[in-house]
């Protein structure tokens, strides 16, 4: 897979039709793509430690990273959850793999979920946008022979535009099908 057809799609056309469509006056004034975070919540893992685990291979192979464990911050009774428990897993993705990650996302990741008919498009109100994901079994990298629990994941694609509607602009530019 090339990894800078993006990078290069970004330079070439996107940022000079954002600039266009702004009017911004510098080139560091057009917002850019500055990370995407991948994360997946597993309440589950309090009970069983192997699910952490599979959670981990997954993660690492859909991301091209290697995934680390996120742990809980408080005792909570309730849950039988302890300080410091590993309760997720999540990848932070810069640069030349979070492009990387971002193609195949949109080329063919989005297109193999059942009745898809484009995401939604509330952003956080600071410029970025939280993408919950119900199945990891989109992603090609997944055998679905191997899996012994289907789980979600957020992906949050954090940008340096400060509106919404610069962000919205951005990530349709990137080809994000939203709803309209």
């Amino acid at each position: 897979m090339n990894t800078a057809s993006l990078k290069n799609e970004y330079r070439e056309r996107i940022a000079p039709a954002l600039q266009k469509q702004f009017g911004y006056k510098s080139k560091m004034q057009i917002p850019v793509l500055e990370k995407i975070v991948l994360n997946q919540g597993l309440g589950d893992a309090v009970a069983d430690k192997k699910i952490i685990e599979v959670a981990m291979t997954e993660m690492t192979a859909i991301a091209g990273q290697k995934a680390v464990t996120t742990v809980s911050k408080k005792d909570i009774s309730n849950f039988k959850l302890r300080k410091k428990m590993p309760i997720g897993v999540c990848v932070t993705l810069r640069r030349d793999r979070m492009y990387e990650f971002l193609e195949k996302l949109v080329r063919v990741a989005l297109p193999r979920i059942r009745d898809f008919k484009g995401i939604n498009s509330k952003l956080d109100g600071r410029g970025n946008y939280t993408l919950g994901i119900t199945e990891q079994i989109i992603f090609p990298e997944i055998n679905i022979d191997s899996i012994l629990k289907i789980s979600g994941m957020n992906i949050t694609f954090v940008t340096s535009a400060k509106t919404d509607e610069e962000a919205y602009a951005l990530l349709k530019e990137f080809g994000l099908p939203f709803k309209n």
